[in-house]
């Protein structure tokens, strides 16, 4: 067939450059002394017989990190870094991934741990690797790209492929084009991304090799014993070479051959490709990029991208003779010195060339083309292969331990600085963020079906659950948010169920609200929009109002509504309930946004100042609400006879909110061990009123060490939130943080098996 004609032809090409991605790579848990982590694998990673994302491989020190199959490569990467980060945060203190393929110290032999799986057909298969290559071996780490195309390519191109009756059979021949094409020319990806030049002694003693582009996919590294090489000329020859392979007792079994390129299919079995056809393939040769806190660039999934692409379009076909020879060629690479020039180097260049081109004509975005640039310049100049860089690196520290040590390290630092965000999802809202994180660490099954709309997906053991905002789950019905979402609505629905609910008006208009004022003006008010959430138009008089102030705050609140509340002020201080499922999971008092005079500095400066805290942030992506500097903040100061410029005097605290929520810039301080257990009781018996599993409700308590009784009831409810935030139960300014998320997937899947 000449695909590249009937795509031509039929403008196919904007599917053509469609695909899934995915991503597994290896990684050594090892102690902050560059020996490896003898310990278990960590029991928060949830149990390794549904995880679908972090595994461990050979060892129990092995891990193993899978994306799921993703359409873009922007997505592969998105999942890559959330994945990372979760291990990261996750490894005991003393622990990193190692950032290497070629391992750590290593100790001996009997001493390295195999998998400690329930399976003891695992455990079976890795005694027998081990006895055949050696534990240590096994110890050598990669990257495995996974790509197949778009499932609507492969319909579009069906119409147009006569010679073929059945859509899996042509299907096997495209990708086994691909892989012939990419077994014969793999050296130049050897030559780029080579990244294994030395290895400790515990190993492999290096020394009499010298500095080479990459040990791991030498001669020396962990390949297959057999001379035999499986045919990739078809479908049918493929299969039974590898089947024989297994029948000789070559092969423990069939996913012993670690050929470059292997063919992936529906079943567990090579057999099932002639009725299933390829799924996707899978490509081993790659070696873990130090460089990356990933293990594997962008830039280089781009690369590979269209190399694999090009393997496809390109008119020239291999055969098995063509693919020994680019093992060989492969194989000499890899032993080349960094520094030195390719022996290939002109069949590089014309192959970069053609790849360029192959660019051109599919009309890939930039971004492709500068990838394919950046690989011509370092053909030109072998001292920019990462294996180049690595030597470079080696020469200004003491030892490859020690290089290793300093750059894992330093990954795993990186996740540790901001761990109220999950890197790669970090625009999604904060709850969302933590949701996600605790699924993915657990091994819940999890698809981000809308990141806009902070909509996600769960699957365990075949039960699927919706969660919107981190903690709208089906638990809740449709009906209760509204009851929570309307002010009015929730008090009346807790005036009947006899709870201490505020006296007050409720308005649509501003000039009816206005015409209050003479009523209102009376007592101390709260004036606040009826429907909106994160304290949001919400301004508070202790004080007895003045006219134009109480008019600044209905048209505050107006802007955010067309119904408005003005409610008697309730004297005492605010508590936000957490009830998750019937039972007050958190307590936390929350302090309006405020800063301390130092004699020195102005309000405004002062505020810029507290805000540089690490915790604090905008747009509710982080614990803590930046301090604005806006019209209620103004109100609040000239209420204190206070503008933005005055200077306060020293330790001073001059409070900028009335309402103290973390959204509007408050503090958080925990207090579900101090408050007394009475409230707690209250608060599970409103959401019980309200009808909600999943609530947040503010209540004021002047003194929470008192008990709660029919004469003296001590509190009163001021709003019930169906969206309550959890971030800021989970990294408080003082006291113990509470990991709400985490309970919420608990709600969703009682059975979960955690370890």
């Amino acid at each position: 067939m000449n695909l590249k004609q009937i795509i031509q032809e039929n403008k196919l090409e904007p599917y053509f450059i469609k695909g899934s991605f995915g991503i597994e790579k290896e990684g050594l848990r090892v102690d902050k002394e560059g020996y490896l982590a003898l310990t278990d694998h960590p029991s928060l990673f949830g149990n390794r017989n549904h995880h679908p994302y972090i595994q461990t491989d050979f060892s129990e020190s092995q891990l193993e990190l899978v994306t799921p199959p993703q359409d873009t490569l922007e997505q592969q990467y998105q999942w890559l870094k959330a994945l990372h980060d979760v291990v990261n945060r996750t490894l005991p203190e003393d622990e990193f991934v190692w950032p290497f393929s070629m391992p750590n110290v290593l100790p001996k032999e009997e001493d390295i741990p195999l998998i400690k799986v329930e399976d003891s057909s695992e455990i079976k298969y890795r005694e027998n690797l081990a006895e055949k290559y050696g534990k240590k071996k096994q110890m050598i780490s990669g990257v495995h790209f996974n790509f197949s195309f778009d499932p609507v390519l492969l319909e579009k191109l069906s119409e147009h492929l006569q010679e073929y009756s059945e859509l899996d059979e042509w299907c096997n021949d495209l990708y086994l084009k691909m892989s012939r094409n990419y077994l014969r020319y793999q050296w130049i990806l050897t030559y780029l991304f080579g990244a294994s030049p030395v290895s400790h002694p515990s190993l492999l003693d290096s020394e009499s090799i010298g500095m080479v582009r990459s040990i791991r996919n030498s001669t020396y590294g962990y390949h297959n014993t057999f001379t035999d090489n499986v045919s990739y000329e078809s479908i049918g020859r493929y299969i039974d070479d590898i089947e024989r392979l297994v029948k000789n007792n070559t092969l423990y079994e069939e996913r012993e051959y670690y050929g470059s390129s292997r063919l992936r299919g529906k079943g567990k079995y090579v057999c099932q490709l002639i009725n299933n056809g390829a799924r996707y393939v899978e490509f081993r040769s790659f070696d873990v990029n130090p460089f990356d806190p990933l293990g594997f660039s962008y830039e280089q999934s781009l690369f590979v991208h269209i190399y694999l692409l090009t393997m496809v379009w390109m008119d020239e076909d291999n055969s098995d003779e063509d693919i020994k020879l680019g093992i060989e060629m492969n194989a000499q690479t890899s032993l080349e010195k960094p520094f030195e020039t390719s022996r290939y180097h002109e069949e590089g260049l014309s192959l970069l060339i053609m790849m360029k081109k192959t660019c051109s004509e599919l009309n890939l975005p930039d971004e492709y083309a500068d990838a394919i640039d950046e690989a011509i310049h370092i053909l030109h100049h072998p001292e920019e292969t990462l294996a180049a860089k690595i030597v470079t690196r080696l020469k200004e520290k003491s030892s490859f331990i020690d290089l290793g040590i300093e750059i894992g390290l330093d990954y795993k630092q990186n996740s540790l600085e901001k761990p109220f965000l999950l890197n790669g999802f970090e625009t999604m809202e904060m709850s969302s963020q933590l949701l996600l994180y605790d699924a993915l660490q657990m091994g819940i099954k999890t698809t981000v079906l809308d990141a806009n709309d902070q909509f996600l997906a769960f699957n365990y053991n075949g039960k699927k659950e919706y969660v919107r905002n981190g903690n709208m789950t089906s638990k809740d019905t449709y009906i209760s948010h509204w009851i929570m979402a309307n002010k009015t609505v929730t008090k009346k629905v807790l005036r009947e169920n006899d709870f201490s609910v505020p006296a007050g008006e409720e308005f649509s208009s501003f000039t009816e609200a206005k015409n209050h004022y003479e009523l209102a003006a009376k007592q101390s008010i709260v004036v606040k929009p009826k429907s909106t959430n994160y304290g949001i138009g919400i301004s508070i008089f202790k004080q007895l109002p003045s006219k134009r102030a109480y008019e600044d705050a209905l048209t505050i609140a107006f802007k955010e509504d067309d119904g408005i509340l003005v409610e008697e002020y309730i004297e005492g201080t605010e508590y936000r309930f957490f009830v998750l499922d019937e039972k007050v999971e958190a307590v936390l008092l929350r302090e309006p946004a405020n800063i301390t005079g130092d004699g020195k500095h102005t309000i405004r400066e002062l505020i810029a100042l507290k805000n540089k805290h690490p915790y604090r942030g905008e747009n509710h992506r982080a614990p803590l609400e930046k301090i604005k500097t806006g019209e209620i903040e103004a109100l609040m100061l000239n209420e204190q006879d206070y503008t933005f410029d005055s200077i306060i005097e020293n330790n001073k605290k001059v409070y900028l909110r009335e309402n103290s929520n973390i959204s509007t810039g408050g503090d958080s301080i925990d207090v579900t061990d101090d408050i007394h257990e009475s409230y707690k009781r209250i608060a599970e018996e409103i959401a019980k009123a309200l009808n909600v599993k999943v609530t947040g409700l503010d209540l004021i308590i002047p003194d929470i060490t008192l008990a709660s009784t029919k004469e003296n009831q001590g509190y009163t409810v001021i709003e019930a939130n169906f969206n309550p935030a959890m971030n800021m139960h989970a990294f408080v300014q003082k006291g113990k943080g509470r990991r709400l998320s985490k309970k919420v997937l608990e709600m969703l899947y009682p059975d979960i098996e955690l370890s």
